[in-house]
């Protein structure tokens, strides 16, 4: 326990220094008038309150990503606590909040617009491919996991589980559609807030359950190898594996692609580090509170506690833990923060490929008619992979992997545009806080997608040689052409 509240501290620490740090960087002008304003349309670009703002970016990165995430990441022992305090603080945190600001300078564009500027035409396209796989996957994956629960509960009597489930992804994905259509205030800015305010109860409620029980979890000194064999996680390496298995809470790609929403409601520069680098600071939070509940559960008896095994899966953690815990209260927040969180991810990434697409098409989003335009073939490709997922039993988990490792892919490309521009606009030696981040990251994404069976299956030491000769190719890159600029 004594690891988990230095790894708390750390965090808070980290955005009260750090977080004012990476923010004189980029200095925020609060004289500069906001696309919120000068573009208001009264369905994307509109403005709303600072703490609203915060509330739907919170819950838009967060999702069940920090407590899913954080979960499976837990057997990998007290590395865990140590990667999600480094990685928010120097990498996530960092990347949501340049990511954000530069979309806000820019007028809120997408995230391909900045990386066609910073990175070229043809990273632009390449991105703008990736971003939109990402989260039509986004869209599909958070409608499967909702749905079967929410099958389960309506099924729980007896037959008809299935029918239950198919019923339930009828309504998800119409609800998807409708909150995709409408502008961001009518659904979005009215019930996302509440779901972010449960999110964090429910955090801290467990943070009180951890300090009551005072757990005898793995600390920092007892060492940071991987636990994960003495549970039945073998073949799982700690690297590149840990940083594949908790992205959100650390650093996220998918978060990039949720903040120029945000940025299009600002009303000044100076929110900038409260609501993207705060954002992701809280989420890092909740993110080590799973992370120390999950350590209880499967290294200290919590699992029999809660009449649960070492096997559950991270959805039944979440249920088992919440509900033996908090009671009814948190048998509600459970089923809070396991249904309505990944609808509301969901929601927002569908939303986002339509922003994004729109774009990329130069069409105007304020008729309905565009939108339906865009929103039409884009559900249809949903639709197709959520029927992938139910025909095969292990669609799910295949699925569930290749956005794993694409969601921290595209954290790669967000890093070196953010580290172009700082190179571009700063001068100096600034670019060095992204650069460092991006060159683990592409070491991390490489290696793993040439040693995992869903890649190559490359010997270890081979994949992570060929993943550090790229990074350090891609480095020579920046060295020798955007910086003699």
């Amino acid at each position: 326990m004594i690891s988990f509240l230095i790894s708390i501290c750390a965090l808070i620490l980290g955005y009260l220094i750090y977080g004012r740090f990476v923010e004189k960087v980029f200095g925020p002008d609060p004289a500069r008038t906001t696309p919120a304003i000068s573009k208001a349309d009264g369905v994307d670009f509109i403005p709303m309150p600072a703490w609203k703002i915060y509330m739907i970016q919170f819950l838009n990165i967060a999702g069940t990503g920090p407590i899913f995430g954080a979960i499976m990441g837990a057997k990998f022992g007290p590395s865990a606590f140590l990667w999600i305090v480094l990685g928010c603080v120097f990498a996530g945190a960092v990347h949501d909040y340049l990511s954000g600001m530069m979309s806000l300078r820019e007028g809120g564009v997408n995230l391909p617009e900045l990386g066609g500027k910073y990175l070229g035409s043809g990273v632009k396209k390449v991105m703008l491919c990736f971003i939109i796989l990402l989260l039509v996957l986004v869209g599909a994956v958070f409608v499967y996991s909702p749905a079967i629960i929410l099958g389960d509960i309506a099924g729980m009597a007896g037959s008809g589980t299935n029918a239950s489930m198919m019923i339930w992804v009828a309504i998800i994905v119409t609800y998807y559609l409708i909150a995709t259509l409408l502008p961001i205030d009518k659904i979005i800015g009215k019930i996302y807030p509440i779901f972010a305010v449960a999110l964090i109860f429910m955090a801290f409620g467990l943070m009180g359950g951890l300090l009551v029980k005072w757990p005898s979890i793995p600390e920092f000194w007892d060492g940071l190898q991987n636990r994960g064999p003495s549970i039945g996680m073998e073949g799982q390496s700690l690297f590149p594996c840990l940083f594949i298995t908790i992205a959100c809470g650390a650093i996220s790609g998918f978060h990039a692609t949720q903040s120029p929403m945000m940025a299009r409601c600002m009303q000044s520069e100076k929110l900038g580090r409260p609501i993207f680098y705060g954002a992701m600071i809280t989420e890092g939070i909740v993110a080590l509170v799973w992370a120390a509940v999950a350590s209880y559960f499967f290294f200290d008896g919590g699992a029999a506690e809660v009449g649960s095994d070492l096997s559950a899966a991270a959805p039944t953690v979440v249920t088992k833990v919440s509900t033996s815990w908090l009671g009814v209260v948190g048998g509600i927040l459970a089923i809070l923060g396991v249904v309505a969180a990944p609808i509301t991810t969901g929601d927002t990434a569908l939303r986002s490929a339509r922003l994004t697409l729109a774009e990329a098409l130069r069409l105007d989003q304020k008729p309905l008619g565009n939108r339906l335009r865009i929103c039409i073939p884009l559900f249809a490709v949903v639709c197709l992979l959520i029927w992938y997922n139910m025909a095969d039993e292990n669609g799910f988990n295949t699925i569930w992997r290749y956005f794993g490792w694409a969601n921290q892919t595209l954290s790669i490309f967000t890093l070196w545009a953010i580290t172009v521009y700082l190179a571009r606009t700063k001068g100096g030696h600034w670019h060095l806080i992204t650069e460092i981040p991006a060159l683990f990251m592409t070491v991390v994404c490489l290696s793993y997608i040439l040693t995992q069976k869903i890649g190559l299956g490359m010997p270890m030491w081979a994949g992570v040689g060929i993943a550090a000769v790229v990074a350090l190719s891609l480095d020579l890159v920046f060295y020798t052409k955007v910086r003699r600029q």
